[in-house]
């Protein structure tokens, strides 16, 4: 099995074992070994589970206002783990391939192995929820079918990122491309460089 494949399978295995409860709070108790990759991916997939719903949440138009901001300052925080925890992925990869000569006609890629592979988390949760469209019984045959065909894409657009992935690791693993990761530049979280923050600091200091 390919490294993308096991990817694959434990993004389904995890978005399955959020839906047991589909509960934004319940406990996420994971299964594989502690601070191995599959564990990181299995955390990283149940974030990405998690924030999903919170985003069904906010968007109900009747939800109370201040209800509407705990969950954006949650979903914030949730943003600022996922980033976090695909970097950690990354440097996974460049302690994998640290040893790797590289080409002198190496190339570069447009993104990171682990930001590839946070697209194949998020593929996971949409195939599952397209998936879903799909068996209702209270739409008619026109929404179906439509969620069928969506589906249908979403099927293709893994297998292509699966073999893309995996393509983008062969390459690394033989020089013909190399890892340049640039780290979060995140501002609004830092109250150093978000002006409402900084400036609300100052405010209280003078």
């Amino acid at each position: 099995m390919t490294f993308s494949n096991k990817c694959n399978e434990i993004f389904d295995q995890t978005v399955k074992l959020y839906h047991v409860t589909d509960d934004v709070d319940a406990v996420f108790n994971n299964p594989f070994e502690e601070d191995s990759i599959w564990a990181k991916l299995a955390r990283k997939n149940w974030i990405d589970a998690v924030q999903w719903h919170l985003e069904d949440l906010i968007r109900d138009e009747d939800i109370d206002p201040v209800e509407a901001l705990a969950l954006k300052h949650r979903i914030d925080h949730s943003n600022q783990d996922r980033t976090d925890l695909v970097e950690e992925i990354d440097s996974y990869f460049r302690q994998q391939y640290a040893d790797v000569s590289v080409l002198p006609d190496a190339t570069i890629n447009t993104e990171s192995p682990a930001w590839a592979i946070d697209r194949l988390s998020i593929l996971a949760l949409k195939i599952w929820h397209m998936r879903e469209q799909t068996e209702r019984t209270d739409a008619d045959a026109a929404h179906i079918a439509m969620c069928q065909s969506k589906l249908d894409v979403l099927m293709e657009q893994r297998k292509d990122l699966t073999t893309a992935i995996d393509q983008l690791l062969e390459d690394i693993a033989a020089g013909r491309k190399f890892m340049k990761v640039y780290r979060q530049m995140k501002m609004y979280n830092d109250p150093e460089t978000n002006p409402v923050l900084y400036g609300k600091k100052r405010g209280g200091t003078e």
